[in-house]
């Protein structure tokens, strides 16, 4: 069970992450959207978004990165592993109990308001729920890597990772060992990847690059349908009994 849960089950998760938001993109582009609730109530919804997506957004980079950068850049750099880890402990940290807050804020904003619960599918509130669990298992493993600031935590878990990318067969192994705070950590990040296609959390994926690019001008009707309207006679005024 632990082979497949951190040897094949991210093969999947990713594979259908990938595949199904290819496939939603292509057949149903008008769900590719946030479902903003803005206009419903705006003052908790700025203050619970900005905390939880710029948390979200440096946590999120700083796993990419840090787990992903092979070792010997760090070694190159400078970078002791023990440092590295104490950096990712309080960055990690501080980004991890901001999108907390802001979490905890934009749902308690969207169970307990009536229009926007309404206006809310049984999705949008379950996913916000394991992303909020997820932040609550990442700031969990700081206690357990603050015993072990020697670096040897992150190596394995950068050992893993860098395994899954180059299908390297006996990655599960690395991590048999590891903290099950960890390893929880590890399950649910790779389900919210097998769920992100068929949730709204498509619309990170949404970058304005088309709109750098844009013509000048916007194209509304063919030029035919033009010629055709200008064409037909216009009739202006009131049309009343001949004088």
């Amino acid at each position: 069970m632990h082979h497949f849960l951190f040897g094949i089950y991210p093969y999947i998760a990713i594979s259908v992450m990938v595949v199904g938001s290819i496939v939603r993109y292509e057949r149903d582009p008008f769900t590719w959207k946030s479902s903003s609730s803005q206009l419903l109530r705006r003052r908790q919804l700025v203050l619970g978004s900005v905390l939880f997506h710029v948390g979200v957004l440096v946590v999120f980079f700083g796993h990419l990165f840090g787990l992903l950068t092979p070792i010997w850049v760090f070694d190159a750099i400078g970078i002791s592993h023990g440092a590295k880890q104490v950096l990712a402990v309080v960055v990690g940290g501080i980004a991890g109990a901001m999108a907390l807050v802001g979490g905890v804020i934009l749902f308690h904003r969207r169970w307990t308001d009536p229009r926007i619960r309404r206006t809310s599918s049984f999705a949008d509130i379950s996913v916000l729920a394991l992303l909020i669990a997820q932040l609550v298992l990442g700031l969990g493993t700081i206690f357990v890597s603050v015993q072990h600031l020697d670096g040897h935590e992150m190596l394995t878990f950068m050992a893993w990772a860098q395994g899954i990318v180059t299908f390297d067969a006996a990655a599960a192994s690395y991590i048999e060992e590891s903290a099950l705070v960890f390893r929880l950590h590890l399950f649910l990040g790779l389900t919210i990847f097998l769920i992100f296609p068929f949730t709204r959390l498509v619309h990170m994926l949404s970058a304005p690059v088309r709109y750098l690019f844009r013509p000048g001008y916007q194209v509304v009707r063919s030029r035919r349908q033009a010629t055709r309207s200008e064409s037909r006679p216009r009739v202006s005024g009131m049309v009343g009994p001949a004088e």
